[in-house]
């Protein structure tokens, strides 16, 4: 099993709705449905560019996915999370946008947001205890000959490439998209996203989704409020 702190709105909030709809499966319920064409799109090309989102469901890695170091226990790490949340108050991303990441499309921040990058920075230092140290596959799977002297000291470190002054919040809402179809998936996007986009988006839980196994769904394991009365100074 693979643990991962993710952000991403209630259950029955209108973003998670419509990103459920557009991926296909809910990862608080854990059912899936059909896709139907949309837009330039056929059901089976947009199956085919929204499959690694699907498995990994809606939401915003603050803490990428670890299998549980052999010292800690689901139930530590359940008491650690609850700690956490706790301490850690509400805030507001001010406004959210489509972006493209390369050929990925996603839901990111539009402008710099202080208290999004200081509860990542915090979810990564804090749970780190429980992270067990990454294996060659996994390792190997990350590419770390193509990747950043830095981002490749994070892998080493931390388990993920892209944390700290690496770390870019996204959404993501699409795998690969080839060049030719990025017009057409931004223009659908932006339809079916409209709502959400230019908008604030409350940040009010932190999520711990699980992997029960390599390659299945990853599901909401548990989803605590963020409780704490002020935002406490983040190291």
């Amino acid at each position: 099993m693979r643990y991962a702190f993710y952000l991403t709105p209630d259950e029955d909030h209108p973003l998670t709705i419509t990103a459920a709809n557009w991926l296909g499966s809910n990862p608080f319920t854990g059912e899936t449905r059909a896709l139907q064409a949309a837009g330039e799109f056929g059901a089976a090309e947009l199956k085919a560019l929204t499959a690694d989102p699907r498995r990994y469901g809606f939401h915003g890695t603050l803490k990428a996915p670890f299998p549980l170091a052999a010292a800690k226990t689901e139930a530590q790490l359940l008491a650690a999370f609850d700690g956490f949340a706790a301490e850690c108050a509400p805030f507001e991303i001010p406004e959210m946008t489509l972006g493209q990441l390369g050929p990925f499309f996603a839901l990111v921040p539009a402008v710099d947001c202080p208290e999004l990058q200081a509860l990542a920075d915090e979810t990564v230092r804090r749970f780190e205890p429980f992270r067990a140290p990454l294996s060659a596959a996994d390792f190997s799977r990350r590419k770390p000959d193509s990747l950043t002297d830095l981002h490749r000291a994070n892998l080493l470190s931390w388990g993920y490439p892209y944390v700290f002054e690496s770390f870019q919040f996204h959404m993501t809402l699409t795998g690969p998209v080839p060049a030719e179809r990025q017009a057409a998936m931004k223009a659908l996007l932006e339809q079916t996203f409209a709502p959400f986009i230019g908008e604030p988006l409350s940040v009010t839980s932190l999520a711990l989704f699980t992997e029960h196994a390599r390659g299945a769904p990853f599901t909401v394991h548990t989803l605590l409020p963020l409780s704490g009365t002020s935002q406490r100074k983040m190291a």
